[in-house]
């Protein structure tokens, strides 16, 4: 099955965006919003969404400054309020209730939107994130997303993914060379560089990490939720996960941290028979 891809349009400081999404399945099944992490595109979920597509219309966007998606004009922009605004749209294009798949950043979105009063997300999958997120994790991403070099070429730039995104668990040769292709971006001169702005690095980099508490928003969500969790994740720690579990399945993907690729038929399995109910 091969994607397709759309682009929608939302208002923001007065001027409007482009957000590129790629889509599986038939349109006219149940919709699934799959949001990547932090550095990441929408593409990150290929695996998964074709394995989806069999049962439901899934949905990768690009968020703001990602993949294909329009770059902001000042790096305050980009902070997940705003990412949040821009997934509203594509909410309300889509004008039905969704089921919502969040790795990391794309987890904060989720639990932001389905906080929300009269919001349409039925069912949740948060992988590798929770409502509490240690300052020390996200002093470790603001380091290695910090000074990001260009690249000669894909081989290279595969070589960089698989040191920093070792995390990301077991991939196959394969899997890596598909995720280096999809996280290119061609420069004039010929080489290649990360596929997202790097200006959207700067408002985590500009001060000190603090410790990031959204029970409150985790408190207003009322939805069946799955929580995935890398074993040796320090983004969401075991006791997050334990305080979770109160009101959401979990699940541990062994042999992974922060966060695992959902790639592996186990995994994707697990997030299928989820959504399915």
């Amino acid at each position: 099955m091969q994607p397709r891809q759309i682009t929608i349009k939302y208002l923001l400081d007065g001027a409007f965006f482009r957000m590129a999404c790629t889509i599986w399945g038939d349109g006219e099944a149940p919709p699934v919003i799959c949001v990547h992490g932090l550095t990441r595109q929408g593409r990150d979920f290929d695996a998964l969404a074709q394995v989806l597509a069999e049962q439901f219309y899934v949905v990768c966007p690009d968020l703001p400054g990602r993949g294909n998606s329009d770059w902001l004009p000042a790096p305050a922009l980009y902070q997940p309020l705003v990412y949040a605004l821009a997934l509203s749209h594509l909410l309300a294009l889509i004008d039905r209730p969704v089921r919502w798949v969040g790795t990391s950043l794309g987890g904060i979105c989720g639990m932001i939107l389905a906080a929300a009063p009269k919001n349409p997300i039925e069912r949740m999958v948060l992988n590798d994130i929770g409502p509490f997120i240690p300052r020390e994790a996200l002093a470790r991403i603001a380091a290695y997303i910090g000074d990001v070099p260009d690249f000669a070429d894909e081989a290279a730039l595969e070589s960089y993914l698989r040191r920093v995104h070792a995390p990301f668990g077991a991939l196959t040769d394969a899997q890596w060379a598909e995720m280096a292709r999809h996280s290119a971006r061609t420069l004039p001169d010929g080489g290649v560089a990360l596929h997202y702005d790097p200006a959207l690095t700067l408002p985590m980099r500009a001060a000190a990490p603090q410790d990031i508490d959204m029970w409150p928003f985790w408190d207003k969500i009322e939805i069946p939720m799955l929580a995935i969790r890398g074993a040796r994740s320090d983004l969401l720690l075991p006791e997050t996960l334990d305080r979770m579990a109160a009101k959401a399945e979990v699940h541990v993907v062994e042999n992974a941290g922060h966060a695992p690729a959902l790639m592996d038929t186990p995994t994707i399995e697990i997030i299928r028979k989820f959504l399915i109910k």
